[in-house]
């Protein structure tokens, strides 16, 4: 385990009783998930900041969910910055919602899943979404990327377009870890790893695959690689807390995994991964 506070750039915090998640339904993390559950889960291990990540709460409440996490934050000091939701894919009509989140002390990034579209490809490159793309680096918040594996191509070409945006890259792209799948994968990971305004979250890993018998040897490959590709100066170190609780892992197991794949790191490396680069690339 590291022997330093880690810096967690990918929690879900909520309160399933006071906002909606429909995609939620049913799953055993369908209850309450605060800063006191939190707490619980994590120990032993030391987390001293965190970035909350929406948390695809029903259509129109996400700014419900930005004034719950701001409640939150006023009691919890852990909570320094926040990922918020807003539908990009509206275009030009999104900038006064834009506008008001970036307003808020915790506003960090804007985050719209691409991952439910894929029965829709180029979505993500559709012009109302590249518009609203535009408006997010306008007003100085940065854009993250969560898609699934197939997506990557469309990724890579949002990311071309868009040089001096602040992207992040959500759970290494969410491989096909439970097919075997390496290909494309490997190839296209690499290529988005290109461009500099990038960074990849290590997160979110346990849940591709095999969430009833997982192993390390099945997944650490392709985390090794992802922080080969990016480097130790463009990797996060995220929990995806309690979501990684759907493949029966825990959070300090979760830890132990990560710590075990960097254990021939130096140390600064192992400190970039767990703790400083997110403090940078957040503003934490």
């Amino acid at each position: 385990m590291p022997d330093f506070p880690i810096v967690d750039a990918h929690v879900h915090l909520y309160d399933a009783k006071s906002i909606v998640y429909p995609w939620m339904k049913g799953l055993v993390i369908d209850a309450p998930h605060d800063s006191a559950v939190f707490s619980a889960a994590i120990a032993p291990v030391v987390v001293d900041k965190l970035v909350f990540v929406e948390v695809s709460s029903a259509e129109g409440t996400n700014f419900d969910e930005i004034d719950w996490v701001e409640n939150a934050a006023r009691s919890d000091p852990r909570i320094q910055g926040m990922v918020a939701t807003v539908a990009l894919e509206r275009g030009k009509e999104i900038e006064a919602e834009v506008a008001a989140f970036a307003r808020r002390p915790l506003a960090r990034d804007i985050r719209r899943l691409i991952q439910g579209h894929l029965d829709e490809p180029g979505w993500c490159l559709r012009p109302a979404y590249l518009d609203g793309v535009r408006i997010v680096a306008e007003y100085g918040l940065g854009c993250e990327i969560g898609i699934k594996h197939p997506q990557l191509r469309d990724a890579i070409r949002l990311v071309e377009q868009f040089p001096h945006v602040r992207f992040t890259f959500d759970h290494i792209g969410k491989p096909g870890i439970k097919a075997g799948l390496v290909e494309p994968w490997k190839a296209e990971i690499r290529a988005l790893a290109q461009f500099p305004n990038i960074v990849c979250k290590i997160s979110g890993v346990v849940t591709e695959a095999d969430q009833e018998a997982w192993t390390y040897d099945q997944i650490a490959p392709y985390i090794a690689h992802a922080i080969e590709v990016f480097g130790f100066d463009r990797v996060m170190f995220g929990g995806d807390w309690p979501v990684m609780e759907l493949a029966h892992c825990t959070y300090p197991q979760w830890v132990a995994i990560v710590d075990r794949i960097v254990a021939g790191a130096s140390r600064e490396d192992q400190r970039k991964l767990f703790r400083d680069n997110a403090i940078r690339h957040y503003r934490l």
